[in-house]
């Protein structure tokens, strides 16, 4: 098999023909960090660095495990151009991760470039990109309306933002191509340093004194409301472990005044606040029948040099495989049984046999998200995969999502997705398991139309 040849990442003749067809499928995404106002504004980007690297932590990091400066990476009196050849130059030692495989598929695919990023190419490629980045069809809109097929996205917005960008890209595009999500963390993680300043933003975007609990549950809902006539469809909470839903007003509302106040907290009145507010978002999104995001398990900004100089979100973060999910996750998910929809994404795959058994136990309204971050890659795709398939059920599966940073992302990461399910489901018909033909309709169903249904998009 040659590099990125017609059966890449697919090994049998089955895993082929259902490939051929999903691979032209829109892409529907209901999880990114999209840059809306990049994507309004519709401007040219201005070199290979900004397309490809200048927002992805994945390539930060493999060009500090290969050694590059970080002057080179995200220092700001490099230039562009000396960032892309630093890439280059030690991209052929970075082979076997997927960021190699992703920057490849995006120059093939996006600028028909076939040559292999190197020492020796990165000048050459990286004119050449340029050069097709200076013309109309390389402006943000029309690539995501054209060869990347996005049929609709889903950005992730802090409760307080107001949603102006997405509004003029959508009158740009003449539909809603990008809905917004709600994600309310900032409010909900009250042991941040950030938190008690941030309380003083909602109440000034929101009109509201937060003398009580209940005053910033007000808040929630008009935020809640705002982003429902927006079209959002989901919420996301990003938790290191799930907090319990059984925690009462009185007992949060105590904490919430000791932490406005100014007042240090324990751990247990940490996770007293922390637990009403995910349950309290949750109510919310039952009435509207949104779909609650819990991203478990990321331990973040572990490396103190690049969070005291970068801050986070830069290539800190990392899994814990002792983390404990079972015992409050089942307490969420036994408070909203049968009426709230959720899904769960797994960062450590140590943890996906607790988390596929969870979902099987609550039924259709429960489903398992895509291999989340460093498990968005080949193999933990696929043993993903064929996890659900034996512990949980396929059919239900909520999706494939970028949870990118990068717009190219919407090409490379789903056309790896797509094959990697079509060889799972190969394999699965091959080995007398499963009818070709149900296969034929479960591809379908998990690249595209059964993510529509359950995210109602």
């Amino acid at each position: 098999m040659a590099f990125m040849d017609h059966n890449y990442l697919i090994s049998n003749t089955a895993g082929l023909k259902i490939f051929d067809t999903v691979k032209s499928l829109p892409v529907v995404d209901p999880h990114n960090h999209a840059n809306v106002k990049e994507i309004a504004d519709n401007n040219c980007y201005s070199d290979a660095w900004q397309l490809f690297a200048a927002t992805d932590h994945y390539v930060w990091e493999m060009m500090r495990k290969r050694g590059v400066p970080e002057s080179l990476i995200t220092g700001k009196n490099a230039s562009a151009k000396d960032k892309f050849l630093a890439l280059a130059k030690i991209f052929p030692e970075v082979a076997g991760n997927p960021v190699y495989e992703w920057i490849h598929l995006d120059l093939k695919r996006y600028f028909g470039i076939e040559e292999l990023l190197s020492e020796k190419t990165g000048e050459k490629i990286f004119n050449a990109v340029n050069a097709k980045l200076s013309t109309d069809a390389y402006r943000p809109q029309n690539l995501l309306t054209g060869p990347l097929n996005v049929e609709v996205m889903c950005s992730t917005d802090d409760l307080i933002d107001t949603l102006e960008d997405h509004d003029r890209a959508n009158t740009a595009f003449g539909k809603t191509l990008i809905r917004p999500t709600w994600r309310p963390d900032k409010a909900m993680k009250i042991f941040a340093p950030a938190w008690r300043p941030y309380m003083d933003q909602v109440a000034a975007r929101f009109n509201l004194k937060l003398n009580e609990l209940s005053d910033l549950i007000d808040a929630f809902k008009m935020s809640h409301d705002y982003f429902e006539a927006r079209g959002c469809r989901a919420s996301d909470h990003g938790l290191e472990i799930p907090v319990p839903a059984d925690i009462d007003y009185a007992a949060a509302n105590k904490v919430f005044k000791k932490a406005m106040a100014g007042e240090s907290l324990t751990n247990e009145e940490v996770n007293i606040f922390m637990g009403y507010i995910l349950a309290e978002a949750a109510e919310l999104n039952s009435k509207s029948d949104w779909v609650s995001q819990l991203h478990l398990g990321a331990v973040r900004d572990v490396r103190a040099t690049l969070f005291d100089n970068l801050g986070p979100d830069v290539g800190g973060d990392i899994s814990n495989h002792y983390l404990d999910y079972a015992p409050a996750l089942c307490s969420f998910l036994n408070r909203f049984d049968s009426r709230l929809k959720t899904v769960l994404y797994c960062l450590e795959a140590s943890h996906q046999g607790t988390l596929a058994t969870i979902s099987r136990a609550f039924g259709e309204k429960v489903a398992l998200g895509s291999a989340w971050w460093l498990l968005d890659t080949p193999i933990g795709m696929r043993r993903q995969l064929e996890y659900i398939g034996s512990a949980d059920t396929l059919s239900n599966f909520a999706g494939m999502v970028s949870d990118s940073r990068k717009l190219l992302s919407y090409g490379s990461r789903f056309e790896m997705f797509r094959r990697v399910m079509s060889d799972v489901l190969g394999d699965l018909v091959e080995r007398g398991q499963m009818p070709e033909e149900i296969a034929f309709d479960l591809a379908g169903r998990m690249a595209y139309s059964g993510t529509k249904k359950f995210w109602n998009l």
